[in-house]
């Protein structure tokens, strides 16, 4: 099956990026989606609630299963669930990056020096992110199209930074008593 990627970026107007986190909780995998501008102000911020897949879904899915529950349960579920439509998704879980599949929006990974590199991943380095930067094999027509995206993120920002802040997000929102929400 040969997958087309057609990136509809814009190339004026304000910059928009998605920063999406994935982390594994005691009742399983939530979603975290922190949608800035090219300085990095917070434009949005979406969570979902803990999926846990069933032994069915973990026998049918296979080794699939992380692609599946971060990239389109999870992932797409934020993504379209969000007002402010993001022109980059970076995201710190490398099964997330399967979302390119699922939207017409370019999908970068952080490098993790705990993540074993697969082979079907570019990685590459870039003046906005103090860590190394991977795109999906299969997307390797959308490298220009982001290397344009991330010229135009002010020089201040840190890609690696905003999921700090995420973390910080979601554990004053459990402080205060909030319940996780589907997006």
């Amino acid at each position: 099956m040969t997958i087309q990627a057609t990136t509809s970026t814009r190339t004026t107007g304000p910059l928009t990026l998605g920063f999406l986190s994935v982390t594994q909780e005691p009742g399983g995998w939530a979603g975290h989606l922190l949608v800035t501008n090219g300085w990095g102000r917070p434009i949005e911020f979406r969570l979902t609630s803990p999926v846990q897949p069933n032994r069915v879904q973990s026998a049918l899915y296979g080794p699939t299963l992380l692609e599946y529950l971060h990239a389109e349960v999870i992932g797409k579920t934020l993504v379209d669930k969000t007002g402010a439509k993001p022109d980059l998704i970076v995201t710190d879980s490398l099964p997330a990056l399967t979302l390119r599949t699922r939207v017409e929006i370019p999908v970068i990974a952080i490098a993790s020096s705990a993540n074993t590199l697969p082979a079907d991943v570019i990685s590459f380095a870039h003046p906005r992110s103090s860590a190394g930067l991977l795109l999906s094999n299969r997307f390797a027509s959308d490298r220009n199209a982001i290397l344009s995206l991330l010229e135009r993120i002010d020089p201040a920002v840190d890609l690696t930074e905003p999921f700090a802040r995420i973390r910080d997000a979601v554990t004053e929102h459990r402080k205060l008593g909030g319940s996780n929400r589907a997006a």
